[in-house]
């Protein structure tokens, strides 16, 4: 009986609780209403939402391609010198520390975020290599100065011709030694601005970015290279003009200095930075961003107080197809395996292979700055990437093109019509609305369809220090300075006013294995 008693006593005092809990929310409702709260209050917490909503979305992505943050090296085991400090752990640096590891240094990374990756992370296309034994395997006929010539195109002239001559002759080399660290690019696709298939991706056609981060990352434990996160390098020290270590804080309290025979910067760009957009790009400023939180410039600054000097520091590239909403880019492997750009009405308005700046002018002409990637189920199962979209939420469906016109609240018949139009073009190899010409050889009729929705984001600053072939970083009078070179998108020069798709990930390999190698070098000179 007293169990009986005391288990309804227990039912009560449940139920009190409950109501006090939904008369305190009723309670609480009816204050905001009395007092007449503005609806500005709840639309800055909104807006705060989201922004901590983007902020785990960032820091989910981080460590999705990476290990988990305990497998870094913890700071007990920091020593005071090293061969080689590498400032940054995306994929140039830790190229950089491979080579120079393979060349028997002892190199250090140092990444300020809380696992390494960079915007490497977010790379999705791949990465353009010409001549490559894939390209030969599957009877792909490339030459490097093709690949030189279509890049100098896109760039429009103004590209560093001795960079982007020793970039495309050894692109091929990048890709064989990648393979040789496991990380195979075997899937063959096409950029813009590109007239053969060079864009190298993993196997199954997924995103290259967290595929290479994983691949690297686990390379460097298996070399013993350690790797600390949240080390923020805030100096580059040196000693009669010669580069000779960093100072960097730790965890955001602990500073140390830290020697080197030499310093490599491989801390990517300054897309990140709104003041320095507005710098640089003022008729950039309100544009979301494609970058990671760590892409600030930091590398360009601590150069630039050594004596380094920058180059086309203005030309900072808008990609054309950004999720606005999650400021999420859509690569260009959409596009470059069938897909096709309309406007509201569901009309193309342009070639949608043709280089990013081109397109990024063809959108920003609409309404809103907005447009729809179109595409079916075969371009869904030939660019994997597309299910990392959908993961995120931004992607929509219709079993039929009409279902899915509904769901775009777009006049299904001028779709329809769009479609129609498009697929002839296909059958036909010829695009007579706008003369695409890659990108054509599947069309676009194997239901369910898919849309995304995108605009222009900031996603590339072209502009950097100033470095040779052999990346050293160079003075305001064209000279080396000792010991201190620099890879990646930190650098500038290469892409001139446009980078061609596909050749961000090119470059970090390519000057980054440079940089571990030329650093090294330097560093037994000096022995």
């Amino acid at each position: 009986m007293n169990r009986t008693w005391t288990a309804w006593l227990v039912l009560a005092l449940s139920a009190m609780l409950i109501l006090a809990g939904c008369g305190s929310g009723s309670a609480g409702a009816t204050k905001t209403a009395a007092t007449d709260e503005k609806p500005a209050a709840t639309e800055t917490q909104a807006a705060a939402d989201s922004k901590d909503a983007a902020k785990t979305e960032e820091k989910t992505e981080a460590t999705a391609g990476a290990s988990e943050a305990g497998s870094y090296t913890p700071l007990d085991q920091l020593q005071e010198r090293y061969d080689i400090v590498i400032i940054g752990g995306g994929g140039a640096g830790m190229t950089a520390a491979l080579e120079a590891k393979a060349a028997g240094m002892n190199p250090v990374i140092f990444e300020k975020m809380e696992a390494p990756g960079g915007n490497t992370l977010k790379s999705s296309s791949g990465m353009n290599a010409s001549e490559t034994k894939f390209q030969a395997a599957q009877g792909i006929k490339d030459s490097n100065d093709l690949f030189y010539e279509e890049t100098l195109k896109g760039g429009h002239d103004t590209n560093d011709k001795a960079m982007l001559r020793y970039f495309v002759d050894h692109s091929a080399d990048a890709i064989d030694w990648l393979d040789s660290q496991g990380i195979t690019l075997d899937n063959l696709t096409i950029t813009g601005g590109m007239k053969e298939k060079r864009t190298h991706r993993p196997t199954d056609g997924s995103a290259v970015g967290q595929y290479l981060v994983k691949g690297l990352v686990d390379d460097v434990h298996k070399q013993d290279i350690p790797l600390f996160v949240n080390a923020d390098v805030k100096e580059i020290t040196q000693k009669n003009g010669q580069a000779n270590g960093v100072k960097v804080v730790f965890e955001g309290k602990d500073e140390k200095t830290i020697s080197a025979g030499a310093v490599i910067v491989a801390t990517g760009g300054f897309g990140a930075n709104q003041e320095l957009i507005k710098k640089y790009r003022p008729d950039l400023e309100g544009y979301v961003t494609t970058n990671q939180p760590g892409s600030t410039g930091d590398g360009i600054n601590m150069i630039e107080a050594m004596g380094g000097t920058t180059v086309d520091m203005d030309q900072i590239q808008v990609h054309p197809t950004v999720n606005q909403e999650h400021s999420y880019l859509i690569g260009e492997a959409v596009r470059g395996e069938g897909a096709i750009l309309v406007d509201k009405n569901g009309n193309r308005f342009f070639n949608e292979m043709d280089t990013r700046d081109k397109v990024t002018a063809a959108i920003t002409k609409l309404d809103n700055r907005e447009a729809y990637l179109i595409f079916d189920s075969g371009v869904k199962s030939r660019a994997k990437a597309i299910e990392q979209y959908e993961k995120k939420g931004l992607v929509q469906n219709g079993d039929t093109v009409e279902a899915l016109a509904r769901t775009l609240n777009m006049p299904a018949d001028t779709l329809q019509a769009t479609l129609d139009k498009w697929n002839a073009a296909v059958a036909a190899k010829k695009d007579g609305e706008f003369g695409r010409d890659t990108g054509m050889d599947h069309d676009l009729s194997a239901g369910p369809y898919y849309a995304i929705k995108i605009g222009p984001g900031i996603h590339y600053t072209m502009g950097g220090v100033k470095i040779n072939t052999d990346t050293e970083v160079l003075n305001k009078e064209g000279r080396a300075i000792p010991g201190l070179y620099a890879a990646g998108e930190v650098t500038g020069g290469l892409h001139g006013q446009n980078r061609i798709g596909g050749n961000s990930v090119a470059e970090i390999v390519i000057f980054g294995r440079e940089a571990g190698v030329k650093a090294s070098e330097f560093v037994k000179a000096a022995k």
